[in-house]
């Protein structure tokens, strides 16, 4: 049974996702310099953009993890499985997280932080 309330294991998971994030759209940004499209421009910017109040909310995130004594590590990561070690107020607990979730949550934050925030 877990120590921590939902509140903190939601900003815990945003430490484990929101750099997952950061990753994916770096790799789309330089799959797009890299294309053949004929006006990149808008593309690129749109990924910047993002990414910029990605970082921000990633440094807001661990901000507050620190103030609160809590930390998030990967420990293991194999075909099916990622390890993550929660350091809690003095606990430490180990969370095993199907990688398929983990793409799909960062697949919900890639589309949230692209249109969906802009509530079209």
């Amino acid at each position: 049974m877990t120590k921590i309330p939902d509140t903190d294991r939601d900003l815990i998971e945003q430490a484990m996702y929101l750099p997952m994030l950061i990753i994916v759209l770096e790799k789309d940004k330089n799959i797009i310099e890299k294309s053949p499209f004929k006006l990149k421009g808008p593309y690129i910017n749109l990924i910047e953009k993002t990414l910029q109040d990605v970082r921000k909310e990633l440094r807001d995130v661990k901000n507050r993890m620190r103030s609160s004594n809590i930390k998030v590590q990967e420990t293991k990561r194999d075909k099916d499985f990622t390890t993550f070690t929660f350091f809690y107020k003095g606990y430490e607990e180990d969370h095993n997280y199907f990688n398929p979730r983990l793409r799909n949550k960062v697949n919900e934050l890639l589309e949230y932080y692209l249109y969906k925030r802009y509530n079209f």
